[in-house]
């Protein structure tokens, strides 16, 4: 959603990122480094891509969304923290607009300092319980990593959900391929320049035309102005399961342990409690209704 997106950050730019949450797994190498002292970015959706009989839930407005991305936030994210064996206190989560395909939705942003091993654990948790196609894990003060991304700067509270897609939309008929995915923290839009297993990005542009395209766009865009405050290189990988192939989740339950795990075992217990959650939301907002 994504991800998005690092050099040296200016203070206000936390750690970003939400790369396109993505309709199917990207293989990205892994880095199997673990950066103590370095925080890390997972970045998902709270509402079900499979799993689940919501036939409109497609037309869900972003304000349902967000709505029930925050009882999921409150609910559900510590337990499965706590089941990682990580204090939840330790890591900040907050709901922020996040785009894909030139669509803006709600998306979860947990931040925190972990080792690669735990944060891809965490992610696939997340994953798993939520019935995602892809958690991203990224490292945005990283610069040793190859994927190139833009930070783009809106005056103080200004960048709402609907100013971010309209800029997502305007990013786009600049160049096409800007109209990827997206992320927000604070007054922040990160634009992360994803690219396949062979290190070619899917915008179908080379990082300098990513940033030239994001900064035309900026400087056309008129009030809020934004800017380009900052772009380079971070690393990112996505953590995913093939829903279509590996259809209870296998690529996650073999990231977790296996089936007769612990850490599985008590998803299973979490996974139930979505489950209430997300049937009860349905049903008051009507996502459930056959069209």
């Amino acid at each position: 959603m994504q991800n998005i997106f690092f050099a040296k950050r200016a203070p206000s730019l936390r750690t970003a990122l939400r790369a396109v949450v993505l309709a199917a797994i990207i293989p990205l190498a892994f880095q199997n480094t673990a950066l103590a002292g370095q925080k890390v970015l997972l970045s998902y959706e709270a509402t079900p891509s499979v799993g689940f009989h919501l036939p409109r839930l497609a037309h869900a407005s972003y304000d349902d969304r967000v709505a029930f991305s925050a009882e999921v936030l409150k609910d559900i994210v510590p337990k499965i923290i706590s089941a990682n064996g990580i204090d939840p206190a330790t890591l900040e989560t907050e709901v922020t607009p996040g785009g894909y395909l030139l669509k803006t939705n709600a998306s979860l942003q947990t931040e925190g300092e972990l080792d690669d091993a735990t944060a891809d654990r965490l992610a696939g948790s997340l994953g798993y319980i939520f019935r995602q196609y892809s958690v991203l894990v990224s490292r945005l003060d990283d610069t040793t990593g190859k994927t190139g991304f833009a930070v783009v700067r809106f005056p103080k509270d200004t960048l709402s959900a609907s100013v971010a897609q309209k800029f997502f939309e305007a990013a786009d008929a600049t160049k096409k391929g800007l109209g990827g995915g997206y992320t927000v923290f604070g007054d922040e839009q990160i634009f992360l320049n994803v690219t396949n297993s062979e290190g070619k990005p899917y915008s179908g542009l080379d990082d300098a035309t990513f940033v030239d395209g994001l900064k035309q766009t900026a400087a056309s865009f008129g009030a809020p102005a934004p800017e380009v405050s900052m772009s380079g290189k971070a690393v990112a990988r996505f953590v995913g399961n093939d829903w279509e192939k590996a259809k209870v989740g296998e690529d996650y339950i073999s990231l977790l342990g296996g089936p007769t795990s612990e850490l599985v075992k008590k998803l299973e217990s979490i996974s139930g409690d979505y489950a209430s959650l997300v049937a009860k939301v349905a049903e008051s907002k009507g996502w459930d209704r056959d069209e």
